[in-house]
């Protein structure tokens, strides 16, 4: 299966706000991991956006530390850092597709809706693998197939609303064609994190947050019934994957 979108089309990503549900929703799964958090280990958040899934969980860290490609969101972070006088993280600017991150540094890793818009996602998945040290984790999402909706959006003439119900489930050759940003399933995820050198520990699908719901009502009613759990064995009802994986 191809995993080659047009670099010149793939929209770079835009960091959730800090009042999103879904950030707390994977920042729940994370913490609530066996093994996974520790405030003798020390985290790295690939892909780290404005800081909003670490300034829930350096808490739980000895020390964090986010890397973005885009300097404007991590001025964010370390801005929010400064002004909540955190003293445990910090952030810096690297390309996770062509520079190393302190390699075997960190006993953790997340990246969050990250490497499906890297012009290459091996090579994005390799930096992660080389900068943990021997047994550590790392949680990645990523956006999942078999959500109703097409998470990123597409490229489509005359649509001005480009979250089209259900074109995330064409083939792959010809979504790839038409999508902003790459679409998983579980084996196409976790097929590319064994190749990047990871053994697989799990995969869970993550519940949709219903974030876009904007009356209120009816969003309550979803995240309080059928949407109520962080994770779901059901795919069409979750946005994203997010397996867990350790360097041995």
């Amino acid at each position: 299966m191809s995993s080659d979108i047009n670099c010149q089309e793939v929209v770079p990503g835009i960091p959730a706000k800090f009042s999103d549900f879904i950030v707390t929703r994977r920042v729940n799964i994370v913490a609530r991991y066996p093994g996974f958090i520790g405030r003798d280990l020390v985290c790295l958040d690939a892909g780290c956006g404005n800081g909003a899934s670490m300034l829930q969980l350096h808490d739980h860290f000895k020390r964090c530390h986010g890397v973005d490609a885009n300097q404007e969101y991590v001025d964010q972070f370390l801005s929010e850092v400064q002004s909540r006088t955190i003293t445990n993280c910090s952030a810096s600017t690297a390309d996770l597709c062509s520079q190393l991150v302190q390699p075997e540094s960190f006993d953790r890793a997340i990246s969050f809706e990250v490497i499906e818009h890297l012009p290459d996602e091996l090579a994005g998945v390799r930096t992660l693998y080389h900068s943990l040290k021997r047994t550590g984790i790392v949680a990645i999402s990523v956006p999942n197939k078999w959500w109703i909706f097409e998470t990123h959006g597409a490229w489509l003439p005359l649509l001005p609303w480009h979250r089209v119900p259900l074109l995330s489930w064409l083939p792959e050759p010809i979504h790839s064609r038409i999508a902003k940003a790459r679409i998983y399933t579980k084996r196409r995820i976790v097929n590319l994190l064994s190749k990047g050198g990871f053994r697989i520990l799990e995969s869970r699908y993550v519940t949709a947050p219903m974030d876009r719901l904007t009356f209120r009502p009816l969003q309550s009613l979803c995240r309080n019934s059928v949407f109520r759990r962080d994770t779901t064995s059901v795919p069409v009802l979750a946005t994203s994957i997010i397996v867990f994986a350790t360097k041995d």
